[in-house]
């Protein structure tokens, strides 16, 4: 049954959602009450979820020091409601934490409200694919939108204009003088909102000629005029970002900050490798030559100077310099010996002595701290590379380091390791089983939940905080299923059956894994429907707050992304484990966003909602 075709109400709505987990429940009694969403009702979320007989600060089951949680988690009737989950998650991160007068979350930092607004829009996306419904025209008389329609639309329309009200109030100056990375995740935040403009516009707006005569009734969703603006942002930065690649330190790649020692992290090269393969495929184009872009030569007669100098400095959709920086980029990153024994990115490279002697170019230092966010940046970068080239190693690349994630977290499922044999099963080399114990710290986390190492202490920063979200939206997006024609003939390629089908089967083999780290992070919810940032506290088998540490850090290692605040450690007096250090924030909320996201998609996309129209 398609998806799409199920709605027709709120409570049917309800009920796809109890279809959806039918893959991980034998069989399933729709019952739901019928209620209306309504965004300030959140606790409505916590009444459902409760059902269950054990406390709502337990988890599920709990994990033993021998085997790994289930594979395929129960789901109770009032557990299945995921999208519900998700609409309340994205109203709480807005209604307590975006100010709309201002255009953004106050208490963000620049490049973490950049993430936040990534959200929103994608958010967005899986909203409007929620269910399907054209917009009537305003001259089609004929037509009437019904009641659970008008409510997403609605919806959407409500937080796009808070989008909106974030393009005026983000700080765009003061980024323009920050470090590529800062400067990258405004490129990759506003490629989401033109995507989304674009997607939801061509699936709900009916275009001209369809049904219509004359073109009445038709229109483009009002959002789409918002598109150049978000395409000029994203062009000014990432046109400020090449500036970071150089050729001659390092043999490449990306300098993380121009005002300090040289320094090439996994983070920059990653970003920069996900922005430019976007770009290729996903900027819109850009005939906007002001402010910032001006490469106008005086020396030149022009008859309008100013029509001339913005048609040469025009770019479109497909420019071939995006997919050449992509590709050399991930060349550069694969041959930088950035990963460690466990498959897994670390920090980056500093060239030893280079202080004293600018002579040395060779990057020989590497910072062995691992984050969760490095990761995840580079997958949506493979995924996007694959479509791209068509090379199904970029997609052998994904899986592989997905795999590593999981298993680095406690997750010990035997069914799940084995890579997917695509073209070169033998090419990747297999990781000692003996590294990992579910009990124990694996390298990212116990128990299967994906964790940074300042969770558990309670020490992150607000960097920290937002880390484990950026992995599950990249993790989603590497997920989507794979064309079966090319968008661009010439430009981009399509999938094989064999090739998609192997592709889905992999993303299907993940999402008990998404699914265990979704249900622990809506356990960490507090009375109002904030998310904290341990979503391992209540799998945690300590007693007390005092008897908690962190992971030993591995030798090596130095926190440079500042996932640590050491100013900010003090213990308030409340059993809440989540309650620690800077509690519950923006960036916390955000993380528990995705991951409810990423449940949501792995679980449509499980139901079945597949066509390779072949």
């Amino acid at each position: 049954m398609r998806f799409s075709r199920v709605a027709s109400s709120w409570r049917l709505h309800t009920v796809l959602f109890l279809l959806l987990a039918e893959f991980m429940t034998s069989s399933i009694a729709i019952g739901l009450e019928q209620s209306v969403y309504q965004a300030e009702n959140q606790n409505i979320l916590r009444v459902l979820l409760a059902v269950s007989s054990l406390p709502p600060t337990e988890p599920a089951h709990t994990p033993s020091s021998d085997s790994p949680p289930s594979a395929t988690p129960t789901y109770t009737t009032m557990e299945a409601n995921v999208l519900r989950d998700l609409h309340c998650a994205l109203s709480i991160m807005q209604d307590h934490y975006f100010a709309v007068w201002l255009g953004k979350w106050t208490t963000a930092i620049d490049w973490t409200a950049a993430v936040m607004g990534t959200y929103v829009s994608a958010t967005l996306s899986s909203l409007s694919r929620s269910i399907d419904y054209t917009i009537p025209g305003t001259c089609d008389k004929n037509r009437k939108l019904d009641a659970e329609a008008q409510m997403v639309e609605e919806e959407i329309n409500r937080y796009f204009a808070q989008t909106v009200a974030y393009y005026f109030g983000e700080d765009h100056f003061a980024i323009r003088m920050q470090a590529f990375d800062d400067i990258l995740w405004v490129v990759l935040g506003w490629l989401e909102a033109t995507q989304f403009i674009e997607n939801h516009s061509g699936s709900h707006y009916a275009p001209a000629g369809l049904g219509q005569q004359n073109g009445e009734g038709a229109q483009d969703w009002h959002a789409s005029q918002f598109i150049p603006a978000f395409a000029h942002r994203a062009r000014i930065f990432y046109e400020l970002a090449e500036k970071g690649w150089d050729w001659n330190l390092c043999g490449g790649g990306m300098t993380w900050n121009p005002r300090l020692l040289p320094y090439k992290n996994a983070i920059t090269n990653q970003l920069f490798i996900s922005a430019s393969i976007s770009m290729y495929l996903h900027f819109p184009g850009d005939e906007n030559c002001s402010p910032f872009l001006s490469q106008y030569d005086k020396s030149k007669p022009h008859k309008n100077e100013l029509y001339d100098e913005c048609d040469e400095n025009s770019r479109g959709r497909f420019d071939p310099l995006y997919l050449a920086n992509a590709v050399n980029g991930y060349q550069w990153l694969q041959s930088s010996g950035m990963t460690n024994e466990l498959g897994l990115y670390a920090d980056g490279f500093h060239i030893a002595g280079y202080r004293t002697n600018h002579s040395k170019t060779t990057c020989d230092e590497r910072n062995e701290m691992v984050y969760t966010y490095n990761q995840g940046v580079i997958l949506s970068g493979l995924r996007g590379l694959w479509e791209a080239t068509g090379k199904i190693l970029y997609l052998e690349d994904g899986h592989e380091l997905i795999r590593n994630v999981i298993r680095a977290t406690g997750w010990t499922d035997a069914k799940l390791f084995p890579m997917p044999a695509f073209t070169t099963p033998q090419r990747h080399q297999k990781r000692d089983s003996e590294k990992y114990n579910p009990a124990n710290w694996s390298g990212l986390g116990s128990a299967g939940i994906l964790t940074e190492v300042c969770d558990p202490s309670g020490r992150c920063s607000q960097n920290g905080q937002t880390f484990k979200g950026i992995f599950f939206h990249h993790l989603t997006a590497f997920c989507e299923r794979l064309p079966a024609r090319p968008v661009r003939p010439g430009k981009t390629h399509a999938a094989s059956r064999e090739t998609a089908m192997l592709h889905q089967k992999s993303c299907d083999e993940y999402t008990g894994w998404v699914v265990h780290n979704a249900r622990a992070a809506l356990q960490t919810r507090d009375e109002n429907g904030r998310f904290g940032a341990w979503w391992g506290a209540p799998y945690s088998s300590h007693n007390s707050k005092e008897s908690i540490q962190a992971p030993v850090l591995p030798d090596g290692a130095v926190d440079s992304r500042k996932s640590i605040d050491y100013e900010h450690i003090q213990t308030r007096a409340t059993g809440d484990l989540n309650d620690r250090g800077r509690g519950r924030t923006v960036e916390t909320q955000g993380s528990g966003l995705a991951v409810v996201r990423a449940m949501y998609e792995f679980l449509r996309r499980a139901e079945g909602d597949l066509d390779f129209d072949l």
